[in-house]
């Protein structure tokens, strides 16, 4: 076993430490990048509130810097945090008045409900990653560097598929506040009448955006990460370098393939509002009809609309993420060695 360390470091990083330590890591990472990044997001939809308040029925997409989340608007809550009165100047003003009127603990709001779907997805997502990872490398031969990224695109395939009916089944506890047994039965009579497929609507624009994501982030992030490890003549990364690694592919990704998450928001809102009314999707457009739709309406730049505001929240969640995820596996690899000896 050590002589085959000696000559491929790849499955050190993943045999070396038990998937169950590799999923304690990711857990870690989850709920850390979550507490950095929600406030950002709440702040964003506060102000995109004010500009253009959200009415009853309708929807805004949500995210706690892991995933994104659909969230139906409802009348009657005063104290719901999209709802919440006040006049903000900007972003900074926006935080201090928060801060200074709700208490800081409302930066944090509707964390928890998302935190639901968000740890267990990441969980999966990271620890299959690795594991497909050693697995591919060692299965394709010369061809071992291009595992990242089909690893990358496989375990996202996973994440969204086991994710998506909960997305779903969220989505319509929020809009009817049905108790379990209520959701049970529509859930129950959507099989019924439209088969388990139903379970999965909105699945389809999702991959579009989160596949060649993936793909393209781990590609770049594995290369980054070998560059700068070469270039400071050391083996293991440093934080720094799994930090400056993950924002830098993160935001190649998040640039690359922005139109399709234009694309991805405008239809995961119209699913949305179709559910809170118990309509079909099947009356949604299509993912193609959206994104010739807007072309027509606002040109191509119109597939580019948000550049700013998504890399400068996706550059610092994969860079946080993946820093906590590579310094839990190290954290645990010391343990084991420690116990070892």
């Amino acid at each position: 076993m050590s002589g085959n360390s000696g000559k491929n470091p790849v499955p050190v990083d993943t045999n070396g430490i038990t998937p169950f330590q590799q999923m304690l890591a990711s857990c870690s990472g989850a709920l850390l990048t979550s507490l950095f990044v929600t406030p950002l997001d709440v702040v964003k939809i506060r102000l995109q509130a004010q500009k253009s308040p959200f009415p009853k029925g309708k929807c805004f997409v949500y995210c706690n810097g892991l995933m994104d989340h659909t969230c139906v608007c409802t009348n009657g809550n005063s104290k719901a945090w999209y709802k919440a009165p006040g006049h903000f100047n900007g972003t900074l003003d926006a935080f201090i008045k928060i801060v200074r009127r709700e208490g800081i603990k409302s930066l944090w709001s509707g964390l928890p409900p998302t935190l639901i779907m968000a740890v267990p997805a990441t969980v999966i997502y990271f620890t299959c990653y690795d594991q497909l990872r050693a697995a591919l490398r060692v299965r394709m031969g010369s061809h071992a560097e291009e595992a990242p990224l089909l690893a990358g695109a496989l375990a996202r395939v996973g994440s969204v598929t086991v994710i998506s009916p909960l997305e779903l089944i969220r989505t319509k506890m929020q809009s009817q506040r049905s108790s379990y047994r209520e959701l049970s039965e529509v859930i129950h009579s959507a099989v019924r009448n439209e088969g388990w497929r139903s379970l999965w609507r909105g699945w389809g624009p999702t991959l579009l955006r989160d596949v060649p994501f993936s793909a393209m982030y781990w590609y770049n992030y594995e290369k980054g990460k070998a560059w700068l490890c070469k270039h400071n003549n050391i083996r293991e990364p440093t934080f720094a370098i799994t930090f400056i690694s993950g924002a830098v592919s993160g935001s190649i990704a998040s640039i690359v393939t922005l139109p399709f998450d234009v694309v991805k928001t405008r239809r995961q809102v119209e699913i949305g509002e179709l559910q809170a009314m118990n309509l079909s999707s099947k009356a949604s457009s299509s993912t193609l009809s959206v994104m010739i739709k807007i072309v027509a309406e606002n040109g191509v730049g119109g597939l580019f609309v948000g550049f700013l505001p998504r890399v400068i929240k996706v550059a610092p969640a994969c860079a946080i993420m993946i820093s906590c995820y590579e310094f839990g596996k190290a954290f645990f690899r010391k343990d084991e060695g420690q116990s070892c000896g």
